[in-house]
Formats: structure tokens, C-alpha cells, sequence
């Protein structure tokens, strides 16, 4: 892997539920909510060691795939 390469890797990654939260909710306090659809949905979160982890492309594309399912769908409780 080339070092570029590796600086791409690391802007992409979010670290701990604060910075996820921040980056989804606009909020660090929301992280009990990051918590929360972690264990309840799908939302594709990791762990390094005890670290809750996830990268920022993924979580838009899977907040993009979302949007799609709820406008052929409609919002189901």
C-alpha cells in the first residue's frame, strides 16, 4: 500500500461513538444514540479492540441506501 493511500484510510475512518455522532447527528452528546442503532439495526459499525469504529464512505452510502428503501417503502414503526 502506497503511503497516500494510507492517509485516504485514515480520513475516512471515525473513531469512538463521539466522532460518529458527530459526523451523522452533528453532535457529540448523541453518542448514546450511535449505541443504540448499533446494537438495534443494521448500521455498519466495527470495533478495534474496544473501540466502536466506522468509516465515513460506508455510513453514507448506507445512510444513501436508507433514503432509497424508504421512498419505495414508506417509513414502517
Amino acid at each position: 500500500m502506497k503511503a497516500h493511500e494510507n492517509d485516504c484510510i485514515a480520513d475516512d475512518l471515525l473513531e469512538g461513538a463521539e466522532e460518529i455522532a458527530r459526523f451523522m447527528f452533528g453532535s457529540p452528546d448523541k453518542r448514546r444514540r450511535v449505541y443504540h442503532l448499533a446494537a438495534r439495526s443494521d448500521l455498519p459499525l466495527f470495533r478495534l479492540g474496544e473501540v466502536i469504529c466506522g468509516r465515513r464512505s460506508t455510513l453514507l452510502a448506507w445512510i444513501a441506501e436508507q433514503e432509497k428503501t424508504t421512498r419505495k417503502g414508506g417509513i414502517h414503526p
